[in-house]
């Protein structure tokens, strides 16, 4: 089913998710901006989101913060904030709500009990709906390609699959004020932390690969959140080299011009990761939780994607630094 530029006006998208699952639907919001040019796209996301609107400014129109629901585990449930939400959500009259939360199983009774217009997007078993509206939830293919695939059957064409993320220049500058005191010439960016313990690859393969990378000539800037200041701590005192400790020290805009400017990414398979994917920076990836084709970088030669759960052989990790030359070579 198709839903004609000339009648459709509003659309809501529901994506309340990280920076890695929101970085991978780029794609999506760039074929359903082409397909509705003058369209009010609006995302249904988590609070951090409202900047990801601002930064895609070109794509999504207003924000509106999601406030959780039963069994989705990103935030606790107010019912209060939902009631409110519920509301809003009457008021707004959308002419389509995409569900490009996941396979359906909660999410698809919840947009379409909020009665706020036509529901699309992914079902699965135990949320199937009889229309053509929603496609089955397809597995083992990339999230990139995926929500393509769900906006394709309603006719809105894809236009490529390349990662985006712009940068403003006040955040061009700040990264230059805080890179300033440090060495300068080429680097290499080490990120060891991401969201659960569950997903992070052990510090010490982290500081065996960034003495690599050290060795040969690099100045190693270690980056994380402050909330991963121990594990960036850990990787720094394992390390026979030096490197310069960025942790907490870069908002998301300046660690995507860090990441823009560096010869190489070293990270778990988490928001950093994604961003090396969109600025074209070589990247080698560790994927702890058993999904490489879901969320690994699509393009293999630049970005090597390790999944742990199946290699766990360290040598061969350290073998795809062979390529990297000396920078006074």
């Amino acid at each position: 089913m198709k839903f004609p530029v000339e009648t459709t006006h509003k659309i809501a998208v529901f994506r309340a998710l990280q920076l890695g699952d929101m970085l991978c639907a780029v794609p999506a919001f760039r074929a359903l901006r082409r397909q509705y040019p003058h369209a009010e796209i609006t995302l249904l996301g988590l609070p951090w989101a409202a900047s990801f609107t601002t930064r895609f400014a070109d794509y999504i129109d207003k924000f509106i913060h999601f406030p959780g629901y039963h069994g989705l585990p990103e935030q606790p449930f107010d019912q209060l904030l939902w009631d409110e939400f519920a509301e809003r959500m009457q008021r707004e009259k959308f002419d389509l709500v995409l569900q490009m939360q996941g396979s359906g199983g909660i999410v698809n009774d919840m947009l379409e009990g909020l009665c706020a217009g036509p529901v699309a997007g992914f079902h699965s078993e135990g949320s199937y709906r009889d229309s053509g509206l929603f496609i089955e939830y397809p597995n083992g293919i990339s999230e990139i390609e995926r929500h393509l695939l769900m906006l394709a059957n309603l006719g809105i064409q894809p236009q490529g699959t390349a990662l985006e993320f712009p940068l403003q220049e006040t955040e061009v500058a700040n990264l230059h004020n805080i890179k300033s005191p440090f060495p300068g010439g080429p680097y290499v960016c080490v990120h060891p932390g991401s969201r659960g313990a569950w997903r992070q690859w052990p510090t010490s393969h982290f500081a065996c690969l960034a003495d690599q990378c050290a060795g040969l000539g690099y100045t190693i800037f270690v980056t994380g959140t402050k909330e991963e200041a121990a594990i960036t701590a850990e990787v720094i005192d394992l390390m026979e080299f030096p490197a310069v400790d960025l942790t907490g020290k870069t908002g998301l805009g300046e660690m995507g011009q860090l990441i823009k400017n560096a010869e190489l990414l070293i990270s778990n398979c988490t928001g950093v990761s994604h961003i090396a994917a969109a600025m074209g920076t070589p990247s080698i990836v560790i994927s702890m939780d058993g999904e490489p084709e879901r969320w690994g970088p699509l393009n293999k030669d630049l970005h090597k994607t390790i999944d742990w759960t199946k290699t766990q052989d360290f040598t061969s990790v350290l073998s795809l630094l062979d390529d990297l030359q000396s920078p006074s070579a």
